[in-house]
């Protein structure tokens, strides 16, 4: 469906993309990820033609649509775009900013375009917010709207670009779960995300981006397993891990509750398991614990399903989790924790708690 031969784009004398291949065959989802501007977003818009490769081919459906004759249009139909912003049209309803692209470009009768505007809003959860308009909705709601707006050109690629980056972690599981449906259903698909949990479940290939291209591929479980190369392996364990140096017990718990909180929402932790790993930690580290210095590692185990906490400290031994044994604290800790474990390795205590 899509090949792209050593593709190449420069921003005058940055170059973003070298020499980056790449092969998309129908029913695919790909996902891609890779740290902040290594290229990830210029290489959607360059399939798209949003931007313009300095060197290379693209082909869609055996035609290369660099070549100067290229019905650019034509076969931009065949691809849909999802942005990191909405872009409807304030002044229409939310059905008449689906219906306006069939209606303009596919020429699509009024009628038609309604009937088949509502399915499409329908498909998204909102047949209901149809004769809304876009002020009156909230972000989550705005980019499910877009998407409908997207299928309803009926393209044979749709290619989304961070389409949650823009909302309220609130309102990003309800469009994940949309794109997620249409995985389901074989629609072809290329998602940029930082949402690396959904990427796991989601797709049937995962591109990991660096060093202007395409750094590594595989399945989901190669990539988040077993990933070979030494960036990605670092990526994946930088994104699966959470870390907090607590210097005393008069550190600051708002700041840490929040920024612990951020990272399992990531991980598309449900609020009561957020609430049990922000009680857990702060019982070890505000009670449980002496206070002075110490390194927190909170890890998540996408094959285990597990969050692994770690507390490491100076000081001569002695184990919190058998000292204090009707601690309250401990008492918490331990009814909250599948396995606790504690063991001293180079002049550190080391207290483990598996949720």
């Amino acid at each position: 469906m899509i090949k792209v031969n050593h593709l190449t784009k420069k921003f005058g004398d940055l170059t973003v993309l070298t020499n980056l291949s790449a092969e998309i065959t129908a029913g695919e989802v790909i996902s891609i990820i890779g740290p902040s501007g290594c290229g990830k977003s210029t290489f959607m818009r360059c399939i798209n033609l949003l931007e313009r490769p300095t060197g290379g081919e693209i082909f869609i459906d055996g035609e290369n649509i660099l070549r100067k004759k290229a019905d650019v249009n034509k076969l931009r139909q065949k691809m849909g775009m999802v942005f990191q912003s909405f872009n409807l049209y304030s002044h229409l309803m939310v059905i008449e900013n689906v219906m306006l692209a069939p209606m303009k470009l596919l020429k699509t009768p009024k009628q038609q375009a309604f009937d088949e505007g509502m399915k499409y809003l329908e498909m998204v959860g909102l047949m209901g917010k149809a004769y809304a308009y876009p002020d009156e909705l909230s972000g989550g709601q705005k980019q499910r709207v877009a998407i409908a707006r997207t299928l309803a050109m009926k393209p044979e690629i749709v290619l989304f670009d961070e389409p949650t980056s823009a909302l309220d972690p609130t309102m990003v599981s309800e469009v994940l779960a949309v794109i997620r449906k249409l995985a389901g259903e074989g629609l072809t698909m290329m998602i940029v995300t930082h949402e690396m949990k959904f990427a796991r479940d989601v797709s049937t290939r995962v591109f990991y981006m660096d060093e202007g291209g395409i750094y590594e591929e595989g399945t989901p479980e190669q990539i988040f397993d077993h990933p070979q190369k030494p960036k990605t392996r670092a990526f994946i364990h930088k994104i699966r891990s959470f870390g907090y140096d607590v210097y005393g017990r008069g550190f600051d718990l708002y700041e840490f509750n929040a920024k612990l909180s951020e990272f399992l929402k990531k991980q598309m932790f449900a609020e009561k398991r957020i609430h049990t790993a922000q009680l857990v930690s702060e019982e070890l580290l505000c009670n449980l614990l002496p206070d002075t210095r110490i390194d927190y590692t909170l890890e998540y185990s996408d094959a285990a399903d597990e969050t692994i906490i770690t507390a490491v400290y100076g000081g001569d031994t002695k184990d919190p989790l058998t000292e204090k044994e009707d601690d309250l604290s401990l008492v918490i800790i331990k009814k909250s924790a599948k396995e606790t474990a504690y063991h001293y390795t180079d002049d550190k205590n080391n207290v483990v708690l598996v949720l």
